[in-house]
Protein backbone atom coordinates (compact mmCIF):
# COMPACT_ATOMS: atom_id res chain seq x y z
CA UNK A 1 0.00 0.00 0.00
CA UNK A 2 1.04 3.57 -0.80
CA UNK A 3 1.52 6.19 1.37
CA UNK A 4 -1.36 8.39 -0.56
CA UNK A 5 -3.88 5.76 -0.21
CA UNK A 6 -3.24 5.02 3.31
CA UNK A 7 -3.87 8.70 3.69
CA UNK A 8 -6.53 8.84 2.28
CA UNK A 9 -8.26 5.72 4.48
CA UNK A 10 -7.13 8.00 7.18
CA UNK A 11 -8.59 11.54 6.56
CA UNK A 12 -12.14 9.54 5.23
CA UNK A 13 -12.29 7.67 8.55
CA UNK A 14 -10.86 10.19 11.14
CA UNK A 15 -14.08 12.19 11.52
CA UNK A 16 -16.06 9.23 12.97
CA UNK A 17 -13.37 7.50 14.77
CA UNK A 18 -13.22 7.38 18.51
CA UNK A 19 -9.56 7.43 20.62
CA UNK A 20 -9.86 3.86 20.80
CA UNK A 21 -11.06 2.83 17.77
CA UNK A 22 -8.05 5.18 15.87
CA UNK A 23 -5.36 3.57 18.27
CA UNK A 24 -7.13 0.21 16.82
CA UNK A 25 -7.63 1.11 13.51
CA UNK A 26 -3.44 2.25 13.13
CA UNK A 27 -2.38 -0.72 14.54
CA UNK A 28 -4.28 -3.01 12.13
CA UNK A 29 -2.56 -0.96 9.45
CA UNK A 30 0.43 -1.09 10.68
CA UNK A 31 0.08 -5.20 11.28
CA UNK A 32 -0.86 -5.42 7.33
CA UNK A 33 1.92 -3.75 5.95
CA UNK A 34 4.39 -5.76 8.20
CA UNK A 35 8.30 -4.82 8.62
CA UNK A 36 7.95 -1.01 9.35
CA UNK A 37 4.36 -0.63 9.12
CA UNK A 38 4.16 1.22 12.69
CA UNK A 39 6.99 3.88 11.04
CA UNK A 40 4.83 4.54 7.51
CA UNK A 41 1.32 4.52 10.35
CA UNK A 42 2.69 7.05 12.47
CA UNK A 43 3.85 9.13 9.48
CA UNK A 44 1.08 9.28 7.52
CA UNK A 45 -1.63 10.04 10.02
CA UNK A 46 0.41 11.52 13.10
CA UNK A 47 -0.36 8.93 15.82
CA UNK A 48 2.55 7.99 17.87
CA UNK A 49 4.10 4.89 17.51
CA UNK A 50 3.76 4.25 21.61
CA UNK A 51 -0.23 4.42 20.64
CA UNK A 52 0.23 2.20 17.72
CA UNK A 53 2.33 -0.36 19.53
CA UNK A 54 -0.61 -0.15 22.42
CA UNK A 55 -2.95 -0.82 19.60
CA UNK A 56 -0.95 -3.53 18.64
CA UNK A 57 -0.57 -4.82 22.25
CA UNK A 58 -4.56 -4.80 22.48
CA UNK A 59 -4.31 -7.05 18.98
CA UNK A 60 -2.80 -9.62 19.71
CA UNK A 61 -4.51 -10.35 23.19
CA UNK A 62 -7.54 -10.22 21.71
CA UNK A 63 -9.15 -7.06 23.67
CA UNK A 64 -10.86 -5.58 20.86
CA UNK A 65 -14.21 -5.82 21.83
CA UNK A 66 -15.64 -2.33 22.34
CA UNK A 67 -15.54 -1.63 25.98
CA UNK A 68 -18.60 0.06 28.02
CA UNK A 69 -17.09 3.34 28.56
CA UNK A 70 -15.27 5.53 26.32
CA UNK A 71 -13.11 8.60 27.09
CA UNK A 72 -15.01 11.48 25.73
CA UNK A 73 -13.03 13.65 23.47
CA UNK A 74 -10.31 15.49 24.72
CA UNK A 75 -10.00 13.68 28.05
CA UNK A 76 -7.10 12.37 29.67
CA UNK A 77 -3.79 13.73 31.14
CA UNK A 78 -3.16 17.28 29.69
CA UNK A 79 -0.03 18.03 27.73
CA UNK A 80 3.05 19.03 29.77
CA UNK A 81 3.13 22.46 27.64
CA UNK A 82 -0.59 23.03 28.73
CA UNK A 83 -0.10 22.42 32.65
CA UNK A 84 3.57 23.89 32.66
CA UNK A 85 2.94 27.00 30.61
CA UNK A 86 6.52 28.22 30.59
CA UNK A 87 7.71 24.42 29.96
CA UNK A 88 8.00 25.51 25.74
CA UNK A 89 10.35 28.60 26.21
CA UNK A 90 12.67 27.10 28.42
CA UNK A 91 13.34 24.58 26.39
CA UNK A 92 13.89 26.82 23.40
CA UNK A 93 16.34 28.92 25.29
CA UNK A 94 18.05 26.22 26.27
CA UNK A 95 18.38 24.66 22.41
CA UNK A 96 18.58 27.79 20.07
CA UNK A 97 20.35 30.21 22.88
CA UNK A 98 21.35 32.88 20.60
CA UNK A 99 17.59 33.63 18.89
CA UNK A 100 16.04 32.82 22.22
CA UNK A 101 18.69 35.56 24.00
CA UNK A 102 20.38 33.45 26.32
CA UNK A 103 23.94 33.65 25.20
CA UNK A 104 24.95 32.20 28.27
CA UNK A 105 23.06 29.23 28.22
CA UNK A 106 24.63 26.37 30.23
CA UNK A 107 24.12 24.23 27.38
CA UNK A 108 25.69 26.34 24.74
CA UNK A 109 29.16 24.47 25.07
CA UNK A 110 27.42 20.85 25.81
CA UNK A 111 25.70 18.08 23.57
CA UNK A 112 22.15 18.63 23.70
CA UNK A 113 20.75 15.26 23.97
CA UNK A 114 17.42 14.97 25.29
CA UNK A 115 18.88 13.57 28.38
CA UNK A 116 20.99 16.85 29.29
CA UNK A 117 17.95 18.53 28.22
CA UNK A 118 15.56 17.06 30.48
CA UNK A 119 18.41 17.32 33.43
CA UNK A 120 18.86 21.38 32.77
CA UNK A 121 14.63 21.86 32.59
CA UNK A 122 14.26 19.89 35.79
CA UNK A 123 17.10 21.82 37.50
CA UNK A 124 15.16 25.46 36.63
CA UNK A 125 11.70 23.22 38.05
CA UNK A 126 10.18 21.74 35.31
CA UNK A 127 8.51 17.90 35.87
CA UNK A 128 10.15 16.77 32.58
CA UNK A 129 11.12 13.15 31.22
CA UNK A 130 13.69 12.87 28.24
CA UNK A 131 10.46 11.26 26.26
CA UNK A 132 8.40 14.47 26.87
CA UNK A 133 11.34 16.76 26.16
CA UNK A 134 11.95 14.54 22.35
CA UNK A 135 8.18 14.99 21.81
CA UNK A 136 8.26 18.85 22.36
CA UNK A 137 11.42 19.11 20.26
CA UNK A 138 9.41 17.87 17.01
CA UNK A 139 6.72 19.78 17.91
CA UNK A 140 8.68 22.35 17.85
CA UNK A 141 9.92 22.15 14.22
CA UNK A 142 13.65 20.38 15.90
CA UNK A 143 15.16 17.25 14.38
CA UNK A 144 18.41 15.72 14.62
CA UNK A 145 20.35 16.37 11.94
CA UNK A 146 24.03 16.90 11.41
CA UNK A 147 26.63 19.37 9.97
CA UNK A 148 25.80 20.26 6.37
CA UNK A 149 29.27 21.18 4.11
CA UNK A 150 27.28 24.45 2.08
CA UNK A 151 29.27 27.37 2.82
CA UNK A 152 31.51 27.85 0.10
CA UNK A 153 33.32 31.24 1.36
CA UNK A 154 33.66 34.05 -0.91
CA UNK A 155 32.45 33.17 -4.49
CA UNK A 156 34.86 34.45 -7.31
CA UNK A 157 33.08 36.65 -9.78
CA UNK A 158 34.33 34.47 -12.87
CA UNK A 159 33.86 30.92 -11.26
CA UNK A 160 30.97 30.04 -13.34
CA UNK A 161 33.05 31.66 -16.39
CA UNK A 162 35.16 29.52 -15.83
CA UNK A 163 33.54 26.23 -15.57
CA UNK A 164 32.69 26.97 -19.10
CA UNK A 165 35.92 27.51 -20.65
CA UNK A 166 36.98 24.57 -19.01
CA UNK A 167 33.62 22.59 -20.38
CA UNK A 168 34.43 24.07 -24.43
CA UNK A 169 37.81 22.98 -23.78
CA UNK A 170 37.25 19.73 -22.54
CA UNK A 171 34.08 19.04 -25.16
CA UNK A 172 37.14 20.43 -27.99
CA UNK A 173 39.37 17.53 -27.31
CA UNK A 174 36.65 15.00 -27.09
CA UNK A 175 35.85 16.07 -30.73
CA UNK A 176 39.47 16.20 -32.04
CA UNK A 177 40.37 12.73 -30.39
CA UNK A 178 42.92 14.49 -27.93
CA UNK A 179 43.10 13.31 -24.19
CA UNK A 180 41.71 15.34 -21.51
CA UNK A 181 42.46 14.52 -18.13
CA UNK A 182 41.45 15.88 -14.82
CA UNK A 183 43.86 14.97 -11.25
CA UNK A 184 44.09 15.22 -7.80
CA UNK A 185 45.46 14.00 -4.74
CA UNK A 186 43.42 11.84 -3.08
CA UNK A 187 43.53 11.80 0.62
CA UNK A 188 46.52 10.73 2.57
CA UNK A 189 45.68 7.10 4.19
CA UNK A 190 47.60 5.39 6.83
CA UNK A 191 49.28 1.96 6.00
CA UNK A 192 48.38 -0.88 8.98
CA UNK A 193 45.50 -1.98 10.82
CA UNK A 194 44.10 1.01 11.34
CA UNK A 195 39.69 1.63 11.69
CA UNK A 196 38.66 2.37 7.81
CA UNK A 197 34.97 3.98 7.95
CA UNK A 198 32.24 1.54 6.58
CA UNK A 199 30.91 -2.09 7.10
CA UNK A 200 31.23 -5.18 5.16
CA UNK A 201 29.87 -7.94 5.57
CA UNK A 202 31.16 -10.61 8.21
CA UNK A 203 29.96 -13.47 9.92
CA UNK A 204 28.04 -12.20 12.98
CA UNK A 205 30.32 -11.28 15.93
CA UNK A 206 33.51 -11.48 14.12
CA UNK A 207 34.55 -8.08 13.30
CA UNK A 208 38.13 -7.42 12.18
CA UNK A 209 39.97 -5.97 15.10
CA UNK A 210 41.90 -2.74 14.77
CA UNK A 211 43.99 -0.57 16.48
CA UNK A 212 42.30 1.69 19.29
CA UNK A 213 44.39 4.83 18.09
CA UNK A 214 45.49 5.90 14.85
CA UNK A 215 48.92 6.89 15.57
CA UNK A 216 51.34 6.56 12.06
CA UNK A 217 53.29 2.98 12.62
CA UNK A 218 56.78 4.63 11.61
CA UNK A 219 57.56 1.59 9.52
CA UNK A 220 54.85 1.88 7.22
CA UNK A 221 54.41 5.26 6.77
CA UNK A 222 51.61 6.84 4.65
CA UNK A 223 50.23 6.01 1.99
CA UNK A 224 49.70 8.99 -0.76
CA UNK A 225 47.17 8.39 -3.62
CA UNK A 226 47.74 10.77 -6.80
CA UNK A 227 44.48 10.05 -9.49
CA UNK A 228 44.44 10.41 -13.19
CA UNK A 229 40.78 10.27 -14.19
CA UNK A 230 40.36 9.93 -18.32
CA UNK A 231 37.69 12.12 -19.13
CA UNK A 232 36.61 10.38 -21.96
CA UNK A 233 37.37 6.72 -21.60
CA UNK A 234 36.02 6.47 -18.10
CA UNK A 235 39.69 5.32 -16.82
CA UNK A 236 41.45 5.99 -14.06
CA UNK A 237 45.02 5.81 -12.58
CA UNK A 238 46.63 5.81 -9.27
CA UNK A 239 49.99 5.87 -8.19
CA UNK A 240 50.10 5.50 -4.59
CA UNK A 241 53.75 7.26 -3.45
CA UNK A 242 55.24 6.82 -0.16
CA UNK A 243 56.84 10.32 0.35
CA UNK A 244 55.81 13.59 -0.09
CA UNK A 245 52.89 14.95 -1.83
CA UNK A 246 54.98 17.31 -4.44
CA UNK A 247 54.77 18.74 -7.94
CA UNK A 248 57.07 16.56 -9.17
CA UNK A 249 55.46 13.50 -7.49
CA UNK A 250 52.12 14.58 -9.28
CA UNK A 251 53.74 14.92 -12.63
CA UNK A 252 55.39 11.93 -12.39
CA UNK A 253 51.86 10.12 -11.87
CA UNK A 254 50.91 11.91 -14.78
CA UNK A 255 53.39 10.45 -17.14
CA UNK A 256 53.30 6.67 -15.76
CA UNK A 257 49.24 7.07 -16.69
CA UNK A 258 50.55 8.54 -20.12
CA UNK A 259 53.19 5.66 -20.70
CA UNK A 260 50.76 2.56 -19.26
CA UNK A 261 47.36 3.80 -20.33
CA UNK A 262 46.90 7.37 -22.50
CA UNK A 263 49.80 6.72 -25.19
CA UNK A 264 47.99 3.40 -26.29
CA UNK A 265 44.68 5.32 -26.57
CA UNK A 266 45.11 8.05 -27.90
CA UNK A 267 47.89 7.16 -30.73
CA UNK A 268 48.74 10.11 -32.47
CA UNK A 269 47.65 12.89 -29.90
CA UNK A 270 49.81 15.78 -30.18
CA UNK A 271 47.63 17.77 -27.10
CA UNK A 272 47.07 17.08 -23.76
CA UNK A 273 44.32 19.14 -21.65
CA UNK A 274 44.83 18.84 -17.82
CA UNK A 275 41.84 20.27 -15.18
CA UNK A 276 42.83 20.45 -11.73
CA UNK A 277 42.50 22.14 -8.60
CA UNK A 278 43.86 25.79 -8.17
CA UNK A 279 46.40 24.46 -4.86
CA UNK A 280 47.96 21.60 -3.74
CA UNK A 281 51.12 19.72 -5.59
CA UNK A 282 49.41 20.48 -8.65
CA UNK A 283 48.65 24.49 -7.73
CA UNK A 284 48.19 27.05 -10.27
CA UNK A 285 51.47 29.27 -8.61
CA UNK A 286 53.66 26.42 -8.17
CA UNK A 287 56.46 27.03 -9.73
CA UNK A 288 57.89 23.10 -9.55
CA UNK A 289 54.66 22.51 -11.10
CA UNK A 290 55.22 24.14 -14.38
CA UNK A 291 58.64 23.17 -14.47
CA UNK A 292 57.92 19.32 -14.07
CA UNK A 293 54.90 19.39 -17.11
CA UNK A 294 57.73 21.16 -19.21
CA UNK A 295 60.51 18.16 -18.77
CA UNK A 296 57.54 16.06 -19.76
CA UNK A 297 56.50 17.97 -22.85
CA UNK A 298 59.82 17.79 -23.66
CA UNK A 299 60.09 14.33 -23.47
CA UNK A 300 56.61 13.49 -24.98
CA UNK A 301 56.31 16.43 -27.64
CA UNK A 302 52.52 16.75 -26.26
CA UNK A 303 51.39 20.54 -26.04
CA UNK A 304 49.71 20.30 -22.53
CA UNK A 305 47.36 22.77 -21.63
CA UNK A 306 46.33 23.17 -17.80
CA UNK A 307 42.81 24.70 -16.54
CA UNK A 308 42.54 25.00 -12.79
CA UNK A 309 39.47 25.17 -10.93
CA UNK A 310 38.92 28.91 -9.12
CA UNK A 311 39.46 28.86 -5.53
CA UNK A 312 37.21 26.63 -3.09
CA UNK A 313 35.42 24.66 -5.75
CA UNK A 314 37.71 21.75 -6.08
CA UNK A 315 34.52 19.81 -5.42
CA UNK A 316 33.55 20.30 -8.92
CA UNK A 317 36.76 18.29 -10.11
CA UNK A 318 35.45 15.07 -12.20
CA UNK A 319 37.94 12.80 -10.65
CA UNK A 320 36.26 13.73 -7.13
CA UNK A 321 32.78 12.20 -7.63
CA UNK A 322 33.67 9.51 -10.91
CA UNK A 323 37.12 8.24 -9.33
CA UNK A 324 38.06 8.84 -5.68
CA UNK A 325 34.47 8.16 -4.35
CA UNK A 326 34.21 4.60 -5.98
CA UNK A 327 37.30 3.55 -4.47
CA UNK A 328 36.54 4.47 -1.26
CA UNK A 329 33.48 2.55 -1.31
CA UNK A 330 35.77 -0.20 -2.19
CA UNK A 331 37.69 0.02 0.56
CA UNK A 332 34.97 1.03 2.83
CA UNK A 333 35.46 -1.33 6.32
CA UNK A 334 39.20 -2.66 5.35
CA UNK A 335 41.65 -2.22 7.02
CA UNK A 336 44.43 -0.71 4.34
CA UNK A 337 47.11 -3.44 5.90
CA UNK A 338 50.20 -2.79 3.26
CA UNK A 339 50.77 -0.87 0.19
CA UNK A 340 49.87 -3.93 -1.62
CA UNK A 341 46.66 -3.91 -0.01
CA UNK A 342 46.26 -0.40 -1.30
CA UNK A 343 46.91 -0.88 -4.59
CA UNK A 344 45.12 -4.13 -4.76
CA UNK A 345 41.69 -2.06 -3.92
CA UNK A 346 42.21 0.54 -5.95
CA UNK A 347 42.42 -1.77 -8.81
CA UNK A 348 39.59 -3.60 -7.90
CA UNK A 349 37.36 -0.49 -8.42
CA UNK A 350 34.47 -1.06 -11.10
CA UNK A 351 30.79 0.34 -11.58
CA UNK A 352 28.15 -0.29 -13.43
CA UNK A 353 29.41 2.37 -16.11
CA UNK A 354 32.17 0.62 -17.14
CA UNK A 355 35.11 2.64 -15.01
CA UNK A 356 38.19 0.62 -14.87
CA UNK A 357 41.02 1.71 -12.83
CA UNK A 358 44.85 0.77 -12.41
CA UNK A 359 47.00 1.59 -9.56
CA UNK A 360 50.95 1.05 -8.96
CA UNK A 361 53.24 1.77 -5.76
CA UNK A 362 55.76 4.63 -6.66
CA UNK A 363 58.67 4.28 -3.98
CA UNK A 364 60.08 7.51 -5.62
CA UNK A 365 61.76 9.66 -3.40
CA UNK A 366 60.08 13.61 -3.34
CA UNK A 367 61.64 15.98 -1.11
CA UNK A 368 59.92 18.84 -0.13
CA UNK A 369 60.89 22.57 -0.37
CA UNK A 370 62.46 22.14 -3.99
CA UNK A 371 63.04 25.79 -5.45
CA UNK A 372 62.82 26.52 -9.35
CA UNK A 373 66.09 28.91 -10.24
CA UNK A 374 64.84 32.04 -12.42
CA UNK A 375 66.74 30.27 -14.75
CA UNK A 376 64.74 27.46 -15.37
CA UNK A 377 61.56 29.30 -15.14
CA UNK A 378 62.92 31.20 -18.36
CA UNK A 379 63.15 28.14 -20.22
CA UNK A 380 59.33 27.21 -19.46
CA UNK A 381 57.78 27.82 -23.13
CA UNK A 382 54.50 28.61 -21.13
CA UNK A 383 51.82 31.04 -23.08
CA UNK A 384 48.73 31.97 -21.01
CA UNK A 385 44.89 32.14 -22.07
CA UNK A 386 43.79 35.59 -22.79
CA UNK A 387 41.15 34.59 -20.43
CA UNK A 388 42.62 34.05 -17.10
CA UNK A 389 46.17 33.39 -17.82
CA UNK A 390 46.88 32.74 -14.25
CA UNK A 391 44.44 29.90 -14.28
CA UNK A 392 44.93 28.52 -17.89
CA UNK A 393 47.84 28.19 -20.09
CA UNK A 394 49.65 25.39 -22.61
CA UNK A 395 53.12 24.35 -22.17
CA UNK A 396 55.12 23.54 -25.25
CA UNK A 397 57.51 21.22 -26.00
CA UNK A 398 61.19 22.60 -26.02
CA UNK A 399 62.42 22.23 -29.56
Amino acid sequence: MDTSTLRAKYRALAPVLTERSRRLWAATEARALGHGGVALVARVTGVSRSTIQRGLREVEAGAVVSPERERRPGGGRKPASESDTTLLADLEALVDPTTAGEPESPLRWTVQSVRSLASALQAMGHAVSHATVATLLHALGYTLQANAKAREGRQHPDRDAQFRYINTLVRRCQTHGQPAISVDTKKKELIGDFKNAGRVWRPQGTPVPVRVHDFVIPEAGKAVPYGVYDLQRNEGWVSVGIDHDTASFAVNAIRRWWKKMGRSAYAGADTLLITADAGGSNGSRLRLWKWELQRFANRTGLSITVCHFPPGTSKWNKIEHRLFSHIAMNWRGKPLVSLAAIVSLIGSTRTEAGLRVRSEIDRGQYPSGVAVTPEQMDRIRLQRHRFHGDWNYTIQPSG
